[in-house]
């Protein structure tokens, strides 16, 4: 160990040190003896140790114990950071001054004062790619159906993409734009600068997420990155923030020596296996390492039920942000599987009779002043008027929600009973079947109040899931709506009378039904607008009309011989 670890780790032993991981059932708990160093890693500024909690797993980095970083940020320290921002200081002044590293000051600017596509930022990102030594900008966005779309530009052309963005052709963008109005304008977002970290030396490139303008310069009304922005927009007129937490799941699959992706599984491991079984461990740990350059937390890692089905959570935040994170996520663990000669997939059901992959995502409303709106104290499960409002307009409109939040035909075979995924329309705390849970209140953190959709899929696209999401609860809010009783038994086990009784509905059993269901529904298609709902619900039903006329194998097998 150099003498600067050393250094660094009598620094940081004098720092409170805790589990940064929620569900850990020492989680900030201080001086507990869960805390002991797990390896190292490199970084620019040398080597850098990490660390695991011995109670719950969870591994984390140096960097997150020095006060500067996720979960252990010292919300005073930010302050007067930010102070000094505002008051004209440089960010390499404060940097110097308080023994800072350039880029912390730099995202915490970002992340907490209002910006724009001003100057100072533009100059800071060319400062920033030219350190960096960067060759290449990939400009990112997402087609409706939530799929990446890239385009690479040498780096001298930055300084024009960022002051006039670059010109592209709509017309071959799914759900975007006809031949005859092709012209499209991508305009970078500057705070989603990052390097990636897996590119070679020399041909270095970095990432920057762009929405999409039309000739005129106006958002175009088919960018979901835009969708989102609009809704939260209308959040922020009601006083409200919009924050998310996704949790990803997905399949490690091997490939065939010829490249060929199979559907076998990387391992034989099931949920929270140790590594003995859960051979992926080191591939989720290299993604996790990747993340962190990529300036993202994660919060958790682990193996899930399926075998090589694997789930990595990242720290919630904003609603764009949290969208952002989600496609960069994806980006990432399909990158580092193909380095590990495997293959991610995001599909909802890839393998008959195993668990299907979800995206949970668990959901938020604060004011301006930083207070969580879902809390109330006095109530049994600690949710406020406004947290039932919101949860009532969700379940009101879960049907057309399914269709944006579930969109392929597969996503269905994932919503059967059996498997903890959700097929009945309602809500609980301790009941995982439910469509919407309600985490269990721990005190002193009133700020975590939160829900959990557990319908959604990683196949959808998050920008318009979230964008749904939002129009729905703030739907509830507006109208006052109240839920109905919440269901605490297994629903799976509830006979049809039952059902009838307690008025529990059930989700659409295919993409076909959901769309039919979409297209009623005024509040999730003024969300999506008028140009986004007709290019999906078009797309949707060819994608349907294919799987129908498709001959299956079990149709092959079940009937070819017998009839």
């Amino acid at each position: 160990m150099t003498p600067k670890s050393v250094d660094a780790i009598i620094c940081l032993m004098s720092k409170p040190i805790f589990c940064p991981n929620p569900n850990c059932s020492l989680y900030k708990a201080r001086a507990a003896g869960n805390i002991v160093k797990f390896g190292s890693y490199q970084t620019k500024q040398g080597e850098r140790d990490r660390y695991r909690c011995m109670e719950c797993g969870e591994t984390f980095s140096e960097r997150a114990l020095g006060g500067e970083y996720g979960l252990h940020t010292d919300k005073e320290k930010v302050e007067e950071v930010l102070r000094e921002v505002e008051s004209g200081k440089s960010l390499r002044q404060i940097s110097r001054e308080r023994g800072m590293k350039l880029d912390t000051v730099r995202s915490w600017r970002d992340k907490f004062l209002s910006k724009g596509e001003n100057d100072m930022v533009k100059k800071d990102v060319l400062a920033k790619a030219k350190a960096d030594g960067v060759k290449f900008i990939l400009l990112q966005f997402t087609d409706i159906l939530g799929l990446m779309k890239c385009v690479t530009i040498p780096v001298t052309r930055l300084k024009d993409a960022m002051d006039k963005g670059i010109w592209f052709d709509g017309s071959s963008i799914e759900g975007f734009v006809r031949i005859c109005e092709s012209d499209m304008i991508l305009k970078p977002d500057p705070s989603t600068y990052q390097v990636i970290p897996w590119k070679i030396e020399g041909r270095k490139s970095a990432r920057l997420i762009c929405d999409v303008h039309t000739p005129d310069g106006k958002p175009f009304e088919g960018d979901p990155r835009s969708i989102l922005k609009k809704a939260l927009a209308e959040a922020e007129k009601m006083g409200y923030v919009f924050n998310t937490g996704p949790e990803v799941e997905f399949y490690l699959l091997k490939r065939e020596e010829s490249g060929k992706i199979t559907t076998v599984p990387h391992d034989i491991g099931g949920y929270f296996d140790y590594p003995a079984k859960d051979l992926a461990s080191e591939v989720r740990e290299d993604i996790i390492f990747a993340l962190e350059d990529m300036g993202m937390v994660s919060e958790m890692s682990h193996h899930e039920c399926g075998p090589g089905q694997h789930e990595i959570d990242v720290r919630y935040s904003g609603a764009l942000s949290s969208a952002d994170n989600t496609i960069t996520l994806k980006y990432v663990i399909k990158s580092n599987a193909s380095e590990h000669g495997l293959y991610a997939s995001f599909m909802p059901k890839p393998l008959f009779g195993q668990a299907g992959s979800g995206m949970h995502v668990h959901q938020s409303l604060f004011t301006k002043k930083g207070k969580n709106a879902f809390f109330d104290k006095q109530d049994k499960y600690k949710l406020s008027k406004t947290a039932y409002h919101y949860l009532a307009g969700q379940l009101a409109h879960a049907k057309a929600l399914t269709a944006i939040l579930a969109p392929t035909v597969n996503s269905y075979k994932r919503l059967v009973s059996g498997y903890e995924a959700p097929v009945y329309v309602c809500w609980a705390q301790t009941n995982r079947s439910a469509l919407i849970r309600i985490p269990r209140y721990s005190p002193g953190r009133e700020q975590s109040t939160r829900m959990e959709l557990r319908c959604p899929d990683p196949s959808c696209n998050p920008y318009l899931a979230f964008a749904v999401m939002l129009k729905t609860g703030l739907e509830g809010i507006k109208k006052g709506l109240q839920p109905p009783a919440p269901v605490e038994e297994d629903v799976y086990k509830l006979g049809s009378a039952q059902l009838k009784e307690k008025k529990i509905d059930m989700l659409p059993f295919s993409i076909k039904r959901a769309i039919e269901y979409l297209k009623d529904d005024a509040v999730v298609r003024e969300a999506l607008g008028g140009h986004t709902f007709h290019n999906f619900y078009e797309a949707k039903q060819k994608e349907f009309d294919d799987y129908r006329m498709c001959i299956t194998p079990w149709e092959l097998e079940k009937y070819l011989e017998t009839l």
